[in-house]
């Protein structure tokens, strides 16, 4: 009797074990098909924007549709599809180059396509790139910060389809940090460069479509754009709150906690210090040999930042900073990620580290244009400058606060979600 009684409850629970699955399931499939990417709206609704033309994408490994199908294999085995051109941004159209590594042209084994790198020596498509192509498309993952260079890899494509007479298509994508939060400095024309290009804040919260619009608008590049908006997606989504799943956007951007603390984590490349490069948890772990573990973190904890908590942590970097050198410091925990504010954490990290540590840590030396690198990504010199003169980050953020609501104005006029 026992035995059968047990045996009744272990199938009761496979069937719910079931049934529930099936509903989980189900609701996904639901899910997948109220939402869109720019890519599907594309293929399904609006192929007449490239049927009959010879189409040149530039893409990577990111653009991909929800069963990570890539659009270039998308767009080859289409019928009503003449795929002419590729071309490959930082880290290129398969994703196999490391961070400033130079992208030569090829041709694509799997179809043939010749592809193009709009890296390195050539950042803009040329007219003999363009040749052979009647419409520009772009598809690639933002990752919702002004340093990342794919949004400037767009802008340069869209001068070079204003200037070649040739219409540009972007595909719509999320941001994966939400598209409700902005935050940091707005760019200074001075400190322009390929890691911030135009005068936006390091956290725009606005989509690569909604950037391009801005772009071509705000800053007269004039090209003839379309912009494929997707379905489905609302601005206070993350990216982990959609249904698809998270291809790496360059070898040093893994995860969406990568993503999550690189506005601010990524200023560490400014300095002398490691941004974890060369370890599993790039931009999360921060350190140096000269740095005590347990004395950051315990000052960095003090100051009770939202969303954050700091671990004593130690690595030993396989690439860039520090090669086979252990290094001590820290890693970033995101514990609330709405609350939790990545640029101002990643501005602590940087002035305490350089408080504790003083005949130590150094900013990146000055270019020939008298610009550190760090103020390239900061955008502005007067953030360093105010760390060397002991400012309080609130003084430095009352700084750069009346750009930044001035570009919220502006911001508001090319929001599509």
């Amino acid at each position: 009797m026992k035995k059968k009684w047990i045996t009744g409850i272990l199938v009761l629970i496979l069937v719910l074990s079931t049934v529930t699955a099936a509903i989980a399931k189900n609701d996904k499939e639901k899910k997948n098909e109220k939402f869109r990417l720019g890519v599907e709206v594309l293929l399904q609704d609006k192929i007449d924007l490239i049927k009959g033309k010879r189409v040149g994408l530039i893409t990577n490994p990111t653009g991909v549709d929800q069963k990570l199908n890539s659009i270039v294999d998308l767009l080859y085995k289409n019928p009503n599809v003449n795929l002419t051109a590729l071309y490959g941004p930082e880290h290129g159209v398969r994703g196999s180059a490391q961070a400033g590594q130079y992208v030569e042209s090829y041709i694509d084994e799997k179809t043939g396509v010749p592809v193009y790198s709009l890296y390195g020596n050539t950042k803009k498509p040329t007219p003999e790139m363009l040749s052979n192509v009647d419409v520009l498309l772009f598809d690639i993952q933002d990752v919702g910060t002004r340093y990342y260079t794919y949004i400037y890899t767009m802008a340069l494509a869209m001068e070079a389809a204003k200037e070649n007479n040739i219409p540009i298509i972007v595909l719509d994508r999320p941001n994966p940090l939400s598209g409700t939060k902005v935050e940091g400095p707005v760019l200074e024309d001075k400190y322009s460069s390929f890691v911030g290009e135009y005068a936006i804040p390091v956290r725009h919260g606005m989509t690569v479509g909604e950037l391009a619009q801005l772009f071509n608008k705000e800053f007269g590049i004039g090209a003839d754009l379309t912009v494929v908006k997707m379905d489905g997606w609302k601005r206070n989504m993350y990216y982990d709150e959609t249904p698809l799943d998270f291809v790496m956007p360059s070898p040093n951007m893994p995860t969406l906690d990568t993503a999550l603390v690189y506005p601010g984590a990524c200023l560490i490349e400014g300095t002398n210090v490691s941004e974890g490069r060369g370890t599993t948890r790039p931009f999360e772990l921060i350190g140096a040999p000269f740095i005590n573990s347990d004395d950051l973190a315990a000052k960095l904890n003090s100051y009770h930042l939202p969303g954050v908590t700091f671990r004593a942590a130690s690595f030993t970097p396989s690439t860039s900073k520090f090669v086979n050198k252990l290094s001590n410091g820290i890693q970033i925990h995101v514990t609330d990620r709405n609350s939790y504010k990545p640029f101002e954490t990643g501005l602590y990290i940087v002035k305490t580290i350089h408080d504790m540590y003083p005949n130590d840590f150094q900013f990146r030396t000055p270019g020939s244009n008298g610009i550190s690198f760090f103020d390239n990504l900061t955008g502005n010199g007067s953030i360093r400058a105010g760390i060397e003169a002991g400012k309080s980050i609130e003084e430095m953020k009352a700084e750069w606060q009346p750009s930044l609501e001035k570009f919220m104005d502006v911001r508001e006029k090319y929001l599509l979600y």
